[in-house]
C-alpha cells in the first residue's frame, strides 16, 4: 500500500506533500508505535515539533 501512496505523490500536485513517519511511545504498553501521515511540505518541521 505504501508504494501506491508514494507513487501517487510523485505526479503533479503531489510534490507539494510529503509522507512522514513518526515514532511515538504508547502510554498503555510503553512500546513504540509508528504513526504515518501525509502533510504539506511547509508543515513537516511543525509536525515533528508537536507532541503526540
Amino acid at each position: 500500500m505504501a508504494k501506491k501512496v508514494v507513487a501517487s505523490l510523485q505526479k503533479g500536485e503531489g510534490k507539494a506533500f510529503s509522507k512522514v513517519i513518526k515514532m511515538v511511545k504508547s502510554p498503555k504498553s510503553g512500546a513504540y508505535i509508528f504513526k504515518e501521515d501525509i502533510v504539506p511540505n511547509e508543515l513537516v518541521k511543525e509536525y515533528f515539533a508537536k507532541k503526540s
